[in-house]
């Protein structure tokens, strides 16, 4: 029986009920055993459930403020500021580094903090370059860099996915984790569709402002401050919701001593490679899209088409996710390298070149593929870490006993290290994608993405879907 169900002896030798009174919202949980179906049924599920509901809505206002930049670059030059092309791209790109070095730091501090505490700190410290973002941009004369600064700073809110991520796996058990990371990440990932749909809408406001409008060379009046200031109330009530809704999981609790492990495990850079290819298409793309858009096909509206693509990534996260849990990560992951590739290729067939002027639809339509398919790939390979681990612990033991108890544990620490690892690594896309399009032709960067792809699906077959791989996933 697990101790969740089983009495704890007391110092007086009579045994002890875990106190119920602990899985009320804003407690530290001490008793947690997801694997149990009694505990699972009876406070499991409604507390999990609970704590990845306020999840979500946090992770999807982070990032909100990690790819504000994305469309708040497309607008400066229209307003006064005299950035080059390069230059608006490498404001899109410098979130991305920020992004994925804090996101290294924040995996290992998310699970040591605890998920109430650090999701309520983390969310609430966002305000911070949102409100130095809406002051700078009513000014033409802010220094580019200034913006750059401020651009580092946004990128902090996508660090914030690691520690969700990590700490929302120890609430589920094995047949669950999927499909709830899947949620987490998806609808957190939707936060890219939700500042690129509604920041053209915030920014025409004038009952939203707080501050002067910029005037624009067609003489209309837009108010770029909006799409800051607007999120700074609902970080503020995000994070509220957060200290006093969730709770914190001592079975979590993991020094940094128990998780540095992880840099000794294979599995846990073969799969850093595997995810940098989707996780890392999904944000590089969603940062570079609105530029490549304005850029490329200008005569068509940025505000229109770019949102769609980071939300159907997003959406199909969530499927990803729950198709993985049916028919095996490595599987899928495959499927979503090869439908990436071919998605990419079709982008390069239909981009301008010489005198054709090239298909926009064409173009967007491959592009909204390689999103969806890198949505799948992000859910399925989220899916195949918990198992890898698993499996490579457990290996040979006997359920039931001490040893087996003890090396389930250690996976579920290192699974969650990994999981915000890889998160982090993968974030880098954000920024090497729109850098490659600041520095490289479009075309020549895209036949570079196709063959990481290729070398993705080799590396999934021969250690994971392959008869006979090492780790079965």
């Amino acid at each position: 029986m697990s101790s969740a169900t089983q009495d704890a002896p007391s110092a007086t030798g009579r045994a002890l009920a875990p106190d119920p009174a602990q899985y009320r919202p804003g407690r530290t949980i001490t008793e947690w055993t997801p694997e149990d179906p009694s505990f699972w049924r009876s406070t499991g599920k409604k507390v999990a459930t609970r704590n990845l509901w306020i999840a979500v809505p946090a992770l999807l206002v982070a990032f909100v403020v990690w790819q504000v930049w994305s469309i708040t670059a497309t607008n400066l030059k229209d307003v006064g500021f005299g950035f080059s092309q390069s230059q608006l791209f490498w404001l899109t790109a410098v979130p991305g580094i920020t992004g994925g070095t804090a996101r290294i730091f924040y995996t290992f501090l998310g699970p040591m903090i605890g998920q109430r505490r650090f999701t309520a700190l983390s969310t609430i410290v966002l305000i911070v370059p949102l409100i130095w973002l809406g002051f700078a941009v009513q000014d033409p004369a802010t220094s580019y860099t200034t913006m750059v600064a401020i651009a580092a700073l946004c990128g902090i809110g996508g660090a914030n996915f690691s520690s969700s991520l990590a700490n929302i796996g120890f609430f589920y058990p094995k047949q669950e984790k999927g499909n709830a990371t899947g949620i987490n990440g998806g609808l957190g990932n939707l936060g890219v569709s939700v500042v690129q749909l509604l920041t053209p809408i915030l920014i025409t406001s004038s009952v939203l402002a707080i501050g002067a409008g910029q005037k624009k060379a067609d003489g209309t009046e837009i108010y770029l401050q909006n799409a800051a200031f607007v999120w700074v109330p609902v970080l503020v009530v995000l994070a509220v919701v957060a200290w006093f809704g969730q709770n914190d999981l001592k079975v979590a609790s993991t020094p940094f001593s128990q998780q540095k492990v992880i840099f000794k495990r294979k599995h846990n850079w073969v799969m850093t490679w595997l995810y940098v290819g989707t996780f890392g298409s999904f944000i590089g793309f969603a940062a570079a899209l609105p530029l490549l858009i304005k850029t490329t096909f200008p005569a068509y509206s940025v505000a229109t088409y770019a949102w769609m693509g980071p939300a159907l990534g997003a959406l199909a996260r969530w499927a990803g996710g729950w198709i993985a849990d049916k028919l095996g990560g490595a599987r899928v992951t495959i499927l979503s390298f090869v439908g990436m590739a071919a998605s990419i290729i079709g982008v390069i067939t239909f981009l301008p070149a010489g005198s054709d002027s090239g298909s926009f639809y064409g173009f967007f339509f491959c592009f909204l593929s390689a999103f969806f398919f890198s949505g799948i790939g992000n859910g399925s390979t989220f899916r195949q870490i918990p198992v890898i681990f698993r499996g490579q612990h457990l290996k040979g033991l006997t359920e039931g006993t001490p040893q087996y108890a003890a090396a389930l544990k250690q996976a579920e620490i290192e699974s969650g290290a990994v999981t915000g690892f890889t998160a982090a690594i993968a974030a880098y896309g954000f920024f090497f994608i729109p850098a490659m399009f600041a520095n490289f032709a479009v075309t020549s960067a895209m036949w570079g993405f196709v063959a990481f792809y290729a070398s993705c699906v080799v590396v999934a077959w021969y250690f994971y879907a392959r008869k006979g791989a090492e780790a079965p996933s």
